[in-house]
């Protein structure tokens, strides 16, 4: 069963809540979400392999580290996942972007494919799939699906904030996924939003409603 990491680095844990604050603006919030995307970067690369290699300094030969191999595939989820990419991107530039948009069929109430683009040799790179919210389960559970549907074996998924019953349906359905969140909220409401949550994450990021 695939793990799910709670970050809960101070800096991760403190602008969170200022994404939370209903207050915040669409530019600071947008700003925010950028940031904690490129701190959970951090974090979620973290088991990344390395290789020695040898580098020369001003002063000497020395023995240095370089990644191995593997690059990484980045996949939001459109739309809201676009918000976190710059900033994953801050800290890994050379990072692919793939896109996967879904719609929810309004009788079915499913997750429906209407777009996936992602960048070429793609069972060959590490996957992470973006979106800031983990409500139900059911986009992200989609989304994985169509990117493993394409190749990818390697996949990690990236959310701010996580729903106990997203949770659960994403291992159910990707059970080798590890699952990396901000915070684990208390539940969803009739509505389908995530209690306490942070709102619509897309609307507060393109200032729609």
């Amino acid at each position: 069963m695939g793990q799910v990491y709670v970050l809960d680095h101070p800096l991760i844990q403190h602008k969170l809540t200022f994404i939370r604050d209903k207050s915040t603006g669409t530019k600071e919030f947008r700003n925010l979400v950028q940031e904690v995307a490129m701190l959970m970067a951090y974090e979620i690369t973290r088991d990344l392999p390395l290789i020695e290699v040898q580098t020369e300094t001003p002063v000497a030969t020395a023995t240095t580290k370089v990644i191995e191999g593997k690059t990484l595939a980045l996949v939001p989820v459109l739309r809201a996942g676009l918000g976190m990419v710059d900033g994953i991107l801050t800290l890994i530039p050379n990072a692919k972007v793939g896109h996967v948009g879904l719609y929810r069929d309004p009788e079915t109430l499913q997750p429906v494919e209407y777009y996936c683009k992602l960048p070429p040799h793609v069972e060959e790179r590490d996957v992470i799939v973006v979106d800031p919210m983990l409500a139900t389960g059911g986009s992200a559970a989609a989304a994985i699906t169509a990117v493993k549907e394409r190749g990818a074996t390697a996949v990690k998924l990236m959310c701010l904030v996580a729903a106990p019953i997203g949770v659960e349906k994403v291992q159910e359905a990707h059970p080798d996924v590890d699952i990396y969140v901000a915070a684990v909220d208390e539940k969803l409401n009739d509505h389908g939003y995530i209690v306490p949550g942070l709102g619509d994450a897309g609307d507060r990021l393109f200032g729609t409603r």
